[in-house]
């Protein structure tokens, strides 16, 4: 959508749910006191217009990887991975924990059979990544750092990462698992007709989790885990 200084919040949120993490972060109401143009809320709170626009306006395009990393230096990828990925998840989860809990507050009454599952499931989906995500930032990602800076501590057999590697792989398809559950949920994240702004972001939130995760898993168990474990390669 092209978005304009007289475009109603409610109307951008609606047709572009993943501007909402931007009114989000800029604490502007969305939901149902969002009928409102952009410019008089930029005035209200004192924001610059043209770049709120674009700011908006980048949250709209799909999220891609834009490099072939398979001939990057190690270190740059593992960077990549904690930058694009990491930070934002940790970022991102308790922003969707929160849209789910409010969701649930307004909503779980009359669709308990959805609802009520999808945040036992959308919490240990949490609990699980974050949990993964620490070991990675703190242990396995600096262990592949000093295996890349001296390539002779992969001269053992077993390779000195195989088993730290065998168990983040495990720990991707748990995630994999509880991401299907989710997708399943919430019928292939499609909200009800009478949705309002905040259901509706939550489950484009959801869409783009798992989005984001399988090109972070591809990235990790595709790339990255390969190259860690191979022997007499510059990495």
């Amino acid at each position: 959508m092209t978005i304009t200084p007289t475009t109603h919040v409610v109307d951008i949120v609606t047709t572009a749910p993943a501007t909402i993490a931007v009114f989000q972060r800029h604490q502007i109401e969305f939901c149902c006191a969002g009928r409102v143009p952009l410019e008089e809320v930029c005035v209200h709170e004192g924001l610059d217009l043209d770049s709120l626009i674009d700011e908006l306006t980048a949250a709209t395009k799909p999220f891609a990887e834009t490099r072939d990393w398979h001939e990057a230096p190690i270190a740059e990828l593992v960077e990549h991975i904690q930058s694009a990925y990491h930070r934002p998840l940790y970022e991102e989860l308790p922003r969707l924990r929160a849209m789910l809990a409010k969701v649930v507050a307004r909503h779980g009454h009359r669709l308990p059979d959805t609802l009520l599952p999808l945040q036992e499931v959308f919490a240990v989906l949490e609990r699980d990544l974050v949990f993964h995500m620490r070991r990675e930032d703190a242990i396995l990602f600096p262990a592949i750092l000093r295996v890349a800076e001296t390539p002779g501590q992969a001269d053992g057999d077993p390779h000195p990462l195989q088993a730290p590697i065998t168990a983040m792989e495990r720990d991707h398809d748990q995630v994999d698992r509880a991401i299907a559950g989710i997708r399943a949920l919430t019928s292939g994240y499609l909200p009800p007709d009478d949705a309002c702004p905040t259901f509706r972001g939550l489950y484009y939130g959801l869409f783009d989790l798992e989005h984001r995760m399988r090109l972070h898993v591809q990235l990790e168990n595709d790339v990255l885990f390969p190259r860690a474990l191979a022997r007499g390669q510059a990495l």
